[in-house]
């Protein structure tokens, strides 16, 4: 297989930690749009529409990133499998700074009409496709360059990338929402966070660009064939154990995190900023416990630490909801401080155990394409599933009832994977 020269960077922790900013600031620019979507785009991309209606349509433009996800990992699981993943990880990282650039420079409804929630749309699917490019890269060359008895910790850290994204994202647009009045906010202060983007990801890049090939990839034979194929031909179990164990930790972040902030809003009637710190403090939680539960898996296996978090998870479904109604403050920062907590548990060593399941060989297209679409499945449909379910029946018991059975089978991939793969 082709490399690209060595550059200088080459220790384990200066690579995983050039990892974990790029992943961050990707994670960011995905984050930024689903609070966005909640707060503003649905009067200016989306006028006339009643409120629920506006909510759902502005979930339905922040799903489109997570249908874009799984073509992003086909598309860059190839070559990062055929060409290498260092490089592919630059294309990614500034096709998501760029969508991202032009969001905060998008005209709204009232300037160019229905084109302008087309063309959000369009630029919600390019991030998407850089995501779907982005997570299995900075996770691979990660884990390839440090010993196997750590992959836990070193995949951990770019999955530090996604509390650190969220506090970023929603920081940002809170410290705007906070700092400016009403009008302002809804003119032009949104869009600040959107244009320091193309910034961020300059400095991105910048930190990447000494970042060494992974060695077990340089280390393969040249071969030629399709790595997606032979995802599918002889890796199924383990493409659908990722699936499964993905799918509920997905369904219960965005319960957690987002749709959160609209059942503050419309059906407890606290201000949003309420919300936004709650998500903020929770993601500070698990912004310590991420790296710490990826350790732990390496010591005491991944299996044991992600199931206890999904059991977890789903005891606090029962319990977030009553808390939120409570409209105390402190109860919703607990609630949402204790559900990170849980999901930590899941998410620290989830990017490890999914990505040993596949060899070297095809482990960017497997362990990507696993990833991404149980994000189709789980994050993209979960707030607009949990919408439908409190407008249909009005409790929020069927929101923790779906989010009890989306951890079911997250259990149920935990169990029936396949060993890891030995080379």
């Amino acid at each position: 297989m082709s490399t690209a020269t060595a550059p200088r960077t080459r220790t384990p922790r200066q690579v995983i930690a050039a990892c974990a900013v790029g992943t961050s600031l990707a994670w960011y620019d995905f984050f930024l749009y689903g609070t966005a979507a909640v707060l503003v785009f649905k009067p200016l991309f989306f006028p006339g529409s009643d409120p629920a209606t506006g909510t759902l349509l502005a979930f339905a433009t922040y799903g489109v990133g997570f249908l874009a996800r799984p073509v992003g990992s086909i598309a860059f699981g190839y070559l990062g499998d055929r060409y290498g993943r260092r490089q592919v990880l630059s294309v990614t990282l500034l096709l998501m700074g760029m969508s991202t650039f032009l969001i905060g420079i998008l005209p709204t409804h009232a300037s160019i009409g229905t084109t302008a929630a087309v063309i959000l749309v369009l630029l919600r699917f390019a991030q998407g496709l850089a995501l779907g490019g982005e997570w299995g890269g900075a996770v691979l060359l990660s884990i390839e360059h440090s010993g196997r008895s750590r992959w836990g910790l070193a995949a951990a850290w770019v999955q530090f990338g996604v509390p650190a994204g969220n506090i970023a994202a929603v920081g940002v647009l809170a410290l705007c929402n906070a700092v400016l009045d009403e009008a302002a906010f809804a003119t032009w202060g949104w869009r600040l966070p959107f244009l320091i983007s193309a910034a961020l990801a300059l400095v991105g890049l910048w930190i990447r660009g000494n970042v060494a090939e992974s060695p077990m990839f340089a280390g393969l034979p040249a071969t030629g064939g399709n790595p997606l194929r032979e995802v599918w031909a002889g890796h199924r179990r383990a493409l659908a154990a990722s699936f499964c164990a993905r799918v509920g930790v997905d369904v219960a972040f965005y319960i957690f995190t987002l749709y959160l902030l609209t059942h503050l809003d419309d059906r407890v009637g606290l201000p949003s900023w309420v919300g936004l710190t709650a998500v903020v403090a929770g993601s500070t939680v698990q912004l310590a416990l991420v790296p710490w539960f990826g350790r732990l898996s390496d010591r005491l296996g991944r299996r044991g630490i992600a199931t206890a978090g999904a059991v977890a998870s789903m005891a606090w479904a029962w319990a977030f909801f009553p808390l939120l109604d409570t409209g105390s403050t402190w109860l919703v920062m607990t609630a949402v401080a204790v559900a990170l907590a849980a999901h930590a548990a899941m998410y620290g060593p989830q990017a490890a155990f999914i990505a040993e399941l596949f060899p070297t060989r095809v482990r960017y297209s497997g362990t990507s394409l696993g990833y991404q679409l149980a994000g189709v499945a789980g994050g993209a449909l979960a707030p607009i599933i949990a919408l439908l379910l409190f407008d249909a029946t009005g409790t929020t018991l069927t929101i923790s009832l779906y989010a009890t059975l989306a951890l079911a089978v997250t259990l149920y991939g935990l169990a029936t994977a396949p060993p890891p793969a030995e080379s």
